[in-house]
């Protein structure tokens, strides 16, 4: 399996040179999909999804300049005959995965039957941005201010102490593509428990090796083989010996 896992999408030539590589052909010539659903839970979550879309946020996922691209909502897979949606992921070379909130989009990454289909399909690059990448591990970890109710529940779920302030904290099985987990949004201000201490208290929460990335970093999967892809900040946690 293929991924391109980031914080915050294709911010640099780095990181846009590792997509083409994993790709074995330009953007131009690649179909894309884009998938939404992790930002449905939280208010004003379909206006976001627009201006994810548009290129409003971070940077223009959808605005590559892929020879086609389409929209793909998970939580329409169960609803549609399978063999339709299989044909489109045949079809697509690159599935951009927004974030949001992990716990719902990993559910729904499993719930619809889309974690088994990709993970056999070898040509396919799974590009995630934030929770999209926090999402594809096995065993993933998650700090919120405001949790949001959905269908979509931890398998642990406590009060954890950070340096100045108290958060929830969860953890969960993903979609379980890889065997590590990853903190977004490393030493970005505006990401409070992602920085400094607070991103050391978070991985030891975490029972796996851990990467904390930031906007301008990314992690290559190729196979088994790993690749640290930056042009800033990041900082890997319980690693082995």
């Amino acid at each position: 399996m293929k991924l391109l896992l980031t914080s915050s999408g294709i911010s640099n030539p780095s990181i846009q040179n590792a997509l083409i590589s994993l790709l074995d052909k330009p953007i131009e010539e690649s179909n894309a999909l884009f998938v939404p659903t992790g930002m449905y839970p939280f208010p004003g979550g379909p206006q976001y999804v627009w201006k994810a879309m548009n290129g409003e946020l971070g940077s223009g996922m959808c605005q590559l300049g892929w020879k086609s691209l389409g929209l793909l909502e998970l939580t329409t897979l169960p609803a549609i005959q399978k063999e339709v949606w299989v044909k489109a992921l045949k079809e697509t070379d690159a599935l951009l995965v927004w974030g949001g909130d992990p716990l719902f989009l990993s559910y729904w990454l499993k719930e619809s039957g889309l974690a088994e289909v990709i993970s056999s399909l070898d040509h396919l690059v799974y590009v995630g941005v934030s929770a999209g990448s926090i999402a594809t591990s096995k065993l993933f970890g998650e700090s919120y201010s405001n949790m949001p109710n959905t269908i979509a529940q931890p398998q642990t779920l406590q009060t954890l102490q950070f340096d100045t302030f108290e958060s929830a904290f969860v953890t969960a099985e993903g979609a379980g593509f890889v065997d590590f987990a990853i903190i977004p949004h490393y030493n970005n201000e505006k990401h409070r428990d992602a920085c400094g201490v607070n991103a050391a208290t978070w991985a030891a929460m975490l029972p796996v090796p851990v990467y904390a990335i930031g906007e301008q970093t990314a992690i290559k999967v190729a196979g088994r083989t790993i690749e640290i892809v930056s042009e800033g900040e990041w900082k890997a946690f319980n690693q082995a010996t």
